[in-house]
Formats: C-alpha cells, sequence, structure tokens
C-alpha cells in the first residue's frame, strides 16, 4: 500500500450576498460561504464542521481564507443537521443525510469550477467526507481531514477506521499532538489502512482545536493538499 507522507478558471457568477471575505452562498439545499480567489481557480475545496459548531468557526475561516489566497476556491457549509437545528450534536441515525449534504456541495462546486475539487472538513465533517469517498471512489480528487475523529476521548478501543480500506482517495489529514480522539501513533497506525497516498501533518502541542492562532495549521495544510495536484 502507499506509504504516508508526514509531513482552470475564473468563477461564473451565481446569486449570492457579498460579506466581507465570503459570499453567503445557497443553492440546491447547499447552504454555506464561498471563497473566491483572484484570478483563475487552480481547484475547489468543499470544507465543512465537526459535531459541535457550523461552518462559521475560526478554524474554517481561516482555512478558506488562506486556500483563497493561494488560488482555491472554498465553499464552507453546513452539514444538514445544522440546517436543520442551530445547536445540538448530529444524530448517528442521520449521518448518511450528512454525507449527502458534502455531496451535494461537491456538487456546487463541479458547476463553479473545472479543476481538481476536494472535500474535507473538521472532526465529524471530515469523517462524513471520508466515508462519502469511500462509498463513491472519484467523487472528489482529494480529501482534507482536519483532526480526524479517530476514536472518541479515552475510548481508543472504539475505533473508527472501518471504511479506511476502502478509501482510493488520496487524503491530507492535520492532525495535532494533544488531540484527544487519537495519539500521533494511532494515527499513523490508522492510516496505514488506506491504500491511497496519505499525508500526515503533524502539529506539535495542538489540540482538537487546532488554534490556527497559534499553529501553522493553515500553511502547512495549504501546502500539503497543493502538492497533490
Amino acid at each position: 500500500m502507499p506509504a504516508t507522507r508526514n509531513v482552470c478558471r475564473a468563477l461564473p457568477h451565481i446569486s449570492t450576498t457579498v460579506n466581507r471575505m465570503s459570499e453567503l452562498l445557497e443553492r440546491d439545499g447547499v447552504r454555506g460561504h464561498l471563497h473566491r480567489p483572484t484570478g483563475d481557480a487552480v481547484a475547489g475545496l468543499v470544507l465543512t464542521h465537526g459535531a459541535g459548531s457550523d461552518c462559521d468557526t475560526k478554524l474554517l475561516r481561516a482555512v478558506a481564507e488562506g486556500f483563497a489566497d493561494r488560488g482555491v476556491a472554498v465553499l464552507r457549509f453546513d452539514l444538514p443537521f445544522r440546517q436543520r437545528r442551530a445547536s445540538g450534536p448530529p444524530h448517528p441515525s442521520k449521518a448518511a443525510e450528512d454525507r449527502e449534504g458534502v455531496s451535494a456541495a461537491v456538487a456546487v462546486m463541479r458547476e463553479l469550477v473545472s479543476v481538481p475539487v476536494w472535500a474535507g472538513g473538521h472532526s465529524y465533517g471530515g469523517r462524513q467526507a471520508s466515508m462519502l469517498a469511500a462509498e463513491h471512489a472519484g467523487l472528489v480528487d482529494a480529501l482534507l481531514l482536519l483532526s480526524y475523529p479517530l476514536h472518541p476521548p479515552a475510548k481508543p478501543e472504539k475505533l473508527r477506521t472501518e471504511h479506511l480500506p476502502g478509501l482510493r482517495t488520496p487524503a491530507v489529514v492535520v492532525h495535532g499532538s494533544k488531540d484527544p480522539f487519537a495519539t500521533p501513533d494511532e494515527m499513523r497506525s490508522a492510516l496505514e489502512l488506506i491504500p491511497a497516498p496519505t499525508t500526515l501533518v503533524e502539529l506539535e502541542g495542538a489540540r482538537h482545536d487546532l488554534a490556527p492562532e497559534k499553529f501553522p495549521v493553515v500553511e502547512r495544510a495549504v501546502t500539503a493538499m497543493l502538492d497533490l495536484l
């Protein structure tokens, strides 16, 4: 299996509302913020949130702006469970609907760009994106998984790895060394299950939120993803 590494065109006009650095977008059941790069896009990224937040977190805003600065069109969006209610975690029985939400966002991005399209998210959002990619090979060209929730805190026996052997999409995984959802060694072992090329970006001292104001999560994530082009 592949080893884990450590380490276009202008967008057409769509109906949106401008809000400083991004544009509010509501289309085909997708609700979020579109970040347009200056000039032609080299890739498109759909990016979503974790179980306890929405698409307007500090991390997602920072990542979206960082990618847009490097020529990537970014759509950060709310999953269906968050569109239904403003707070509270997703229900496990509705996870398939959240994956459908990721798929819908990918479809919107495919309409906006004719370059590679990536999908990803923070924690729960990244997990759902990776499960979708395992179910539908070729749906996206690469994955960006921020703080993948390998297991619940203090429950390392409850691994969330069932779909990883079926994942044939290249992935960049950004992980903090103090993340309670996985130790660095646990994460490295899990990524060995993936037959596609993977890049593990380790942030020494970072926790699950990745704290973009303290750690170079944006710079390192952008560099690792652009290396896939």
